[in-house]
């Protein structure tokens, strides 16, 4: 059943408060206060907008259509660099972001780094998820699991087949909102098919209009069950924080920001600098080898990216 518009002054329908469940390009569907889910699209060429975000829609008699008007401030957001080298916004208003990793696919630690940096300097929070856990992670998967529990980073291990840690899963999630990432094939579709039964409706159907199907590999909103909501994420291969959204200190390594404070110099950017407190803490052990590689790696992509902003702006 379709939405009812609301008259507002002189007649025209009233704005109403949506949540955006998915989007491609102009087009969304959203959930209006009421409940109501509808397609709608955007009033203008330059809106953007993702999933989570809170906006206002209008239906537009007219064309016999709703449009979206206005997207609210957004409370967080989850930013990445493109395969431009560009910022792109990935999803808004997100409390917790949720790393999934499993024993298989091998988890990819440094790919795990950048998301809780990115989550950092976002200002959410970030926990693990270790799926599959009826199966043993290699020495290397956990011993880094190991590093992140030092970190005082939280860690759920549990099993989509099994059941197991589903429980604990779901009272930490219960009011959050939640988004899902991490390497394909780590199971983060079984995992959201046991928290959110009935999930399985493809992004392209949730997108169908008059001409045609818009089929797309994007994020989509769930509501859980015992309150909140989740957004599931497309597997990855690579992720790159939007190098505008990190803090230019520690780029979000807790452990780098521990130790900062310390150096000799300010701009320190913890790399060859003379008296630096992050290295010394990185030759006694303190601060992991491995965290620290991460670090470096993040760094000089950071810069790499920055050095090309001039030219783009030519």
């Amino acid at each position: 059943m379709s939405a009812t518009p609301t008259s507002g002054t002189a007649g025209a329908p009233a704005p109403q408060a949506a949540l955006v469940l998915v989007a491609h390009g102009a087009t969304a569907r959203v959930r209006l206060a009421g409940g109501e889910d509808i397609l709608a699209r955007a009033a203008g060429r330059d809106l953007q907008f993702v999933c989570g975000d809170e906006v206002l829609c209008a239906y537009d008699a007219q064309h016999g259509q709703w449009q979206l008007q206005r997207v609210t401030p957004r409370r967080t957001a989850l930013y990445r660099t493109n395969a431009r080298g560009k910022s792109e916004l990935v999803a808004a208003n997100l409390s917790l972001l949720v790393v999934v990793l499993a024993p298989t696919p091998a988890p990819d630690l440094f790919l795990v780094d950048r998301y809780l940096a990115a989550a950092s300097c976002a200002g959410m929070g970030a926990m693990l998820l270790a799926n599959k856990s009826d199966q043993a992670f290699a020495a290397e998967g956990e011993s880094g699991l190991s590093e992140y529990a030092a970190l005082g980073i939280p860690l759920i291990r549990c099993s989509a087949r099994s059941g197991e840690g589903l429980e604990e899963l779901r009272l930490l999630l219960r009011g959050q909102a939640v988004m899902f990432v991490g390497q394909s094939g780590v199971g983060k579709s079984s995992l959201l098919r046991v928290l959110v039964p009935g999930s399985d409706a493809p992004v392209g159907e949730l997108l169908r209009t008059t001409e045609g199907r818009h089929t797309t590999s994007a994020a989509q909103l769930y509501s859980l069950p015992g309150g909140g909501m989740l957004i599931d994420s497309p597997g990855v291969r690579d992720f790159a924080p939007a190098i505008d959204a990190l803090e230019p200190r520690a780029l979000g390594f807790a452990e780098v920001a521990q130790y900062a404070p310390q150096c000799r110099f300010a701009d320190c950017q913890h790399l060859k600098e003379p008296q630096c407190a992050v290295l010394a803490a990185v030759s006694t052990g303190a601060i992991s080898a491995r965290r620290y590689e991460s670090y470096r790696r993040l760094r000089r992509l950071r810069s790499e990216l920055l050095e090309r902003k001039p030219y783009e702006r030519r």
